[in-house]
């Protein structure tokens, strides 16, 4: 979008009562003045989003206005829809792509739904419950519109096709998703040939468009679209050659290690990484060598594979550009917002769920995760005001992080977590004053699995900080 032309059909729209609801796709334009008012008003994004626009009850809202992406559009509408049985009619979805239904258009695998409507579906079918809710309920949205600025002010400036538009909100839920690691995060030598992509790339190409991406394939990065894609590229004829992890443990489900890798004899290969990518204008090979307990390459065990595609599983980054316009705090761990048990981040008034806080296992839990901040929105933007949460989560080293972070210790708790590494025969325990009040048996934890444990308010003690860590 040229920026000039934008500003010559700005428009500031003066709506009463809006409830806002942004997603991903972050461009800069720091060009804007003057804003639309909003009495009460949420901006967040994804399916989380829509889940939690639909718990909302009592809210006189005049627009609900929700921005997704290709990633988290489907968050939000479960958001969008949870508002709408809670009695919000006026909602206006803003969405990046040209289409409703976001990442999950391309995840034509099955396997979703299982825990959030207790039958097994793929990737569109999810998204598309959602969808039907959001037309039955003649929901208004807008495609191909970006939201690009949150300031401190909670001021939201949004692009369309149209022109340029600013939003004032009350309150807003960020719910903007993720976006995969490339190579350039991961700094390996080479030229930059075709024939390198990353998995969810890889995938649309595929499922969206209708185009194969290669014919001898090496995937580095055990993650769960790497290894549902190793299947899917075999299912289509092409020959992947091994899937290589650079951890001593693969950080996909295990499922989808059975489902996707051993059923079709893939190998993996564990404590392996790419260490050259060869090629001038397209990829033909890459050189693979296994790492030692500091992730070095151990000389002399070098290996090069024949290919002309290397497909890339190496890990999500929460989308967090918007988050940090507006002052939000993040935490080093999860890349995402400090919370307290309302979701709520540092900055009255902002709250944060879905991939955006923290990277689940399971997308069902997503949607779950925002529907369960829409009270809590709800209040905010009623009472202007939510429980202090001033008891801390401190966890030990064998848990990377607990969402939230932060509690009031006056009200029934779930923490989710992950462990650092696989943990077998352990018990996930919860402390307060040296008292347990929380804990879960466990066979084996794993890094790529979501550990959620339940507290009950009456057990807590004092004020005191949570303490969670690891017994074997």
């Amino acid at each position: 979008m040229d920026a000039g032309a934008a500003l010559d059909t700005l428009f500031l729209i003066n709506l009463a009562d809006t409830v806002l609801i942004i997603g991903n796709g972050v461009y800069r334009a720091h060009l804007l003045t003057g804003a639309l008012q909003m009495s009460d008003g949420i901006v967040g994004a994804g399916l989380g989003a829509f889940s939690t626009f639909l718990t909302l009850g009592w809210i006189n809202v005049g627009s609900v206005l929700a921005h997704g992406n290709s990633a988290e559009v489907t968050r939000a509408l479960a958001a969008a829809v949870e508002l709408y049985k809670k009695g919000i009619r006026d909602i206006l979805i803003l969405e990046r792509e040209k289409h409703l239904g976001g990442i999950l258009r391309q995840c034509i695998h099955d396997g979703f739904g299982l825990t959030r409507f207790k039958t097994t579906l793929s990737g569109p079918e999810y998204a598309q419950r959602f969808i039907d809710e959001v037309i039955e309920k003649e929901i208004p949205y807008m495609t191909n519109t970006t939201v690009l600025e949150i300031t401190k002010d909670k001021v939201v400036t949004a692009a369309s096709k149209e022109g340029l538009v600013q939003y004032q909100a009350k309150a807003v839920i960020l719910t903007m998703g993720c976006r995969e690691r490339t190579r350039g995060a991961l700094g390996i030598p080479g030229e930059r040939p075709t024939g390198v992509f990353t998995a969810g790339v890889a995938q649309a190409y595929m499922n969206l468009y209708n185009r194969m991406p290669a014919k001898e394939v090496v995937i580095l990065g055990s993650g769960d679209i790497g290894m549902i894609m190793a299947r899917r590229l075999t299912l289509e004829g092409a020959h992947v050659q091994a899937v290589f992890e650079i951890q001593p443990i693969p950080s996909g489900l295990p499922r989808n290690i059975e489902q996707c890798l051993n059923d079709y004899n893939i190998p993996l290969y564990l404590s392996h990484t790419v260490t050259e990518i060869h090629g001038d204008s397209r990829l033909t090979g890459v050189t693979v060598a296994q790492v030692d307990e500091h992730f070095k390459p151990i000389p002399g065990t070098e290996k090069e594979y024949q290919c002309d595609t290397l497909i890339l599983s190496v890990g999500l980054i929460p989308e967090n550009e918007l988050s940090i316009d507006a002052g939000v705090t993040l935490d080093n761990r999860t890349r995402g917002a400090v919370v307290d048990e309302h979701f709520q981040t540092n900055i009255d008034g902002i709250f944060a769920a879905g991939n955006v806080l923290h990277v689940h296992d399971l997308v069902d839990f997503v949607s779950m995760e925002a529907e369960k901040l829409a009270d809590s929105a709800a209040r905010y933007i009623q009472d202007e005001a939510l429980e202090e949460c001033s008891v801390e989560i401190v966890t030990d080293g064998n848990i990377g992080h607990t969402i939230p972070q932060k509690i009031s210790g006056e009200q029934d708790v779930t923490l989710s977590m992950r462990v650092r590494k696989l943990i077998k025969d352990c018990r996930i325990v919860v402390r307060q004053g040296g008292k347990e009040i929380g804990a879960k048996k466990m066979k084996k934890a794993l890094p790529a699995e979501m550990i959620q444990i339940a507290i009950k308010a009456d057990k807590f003690i004092s004020k005191d900080a949570v303490e969670v860590s690891v017994e074997c």
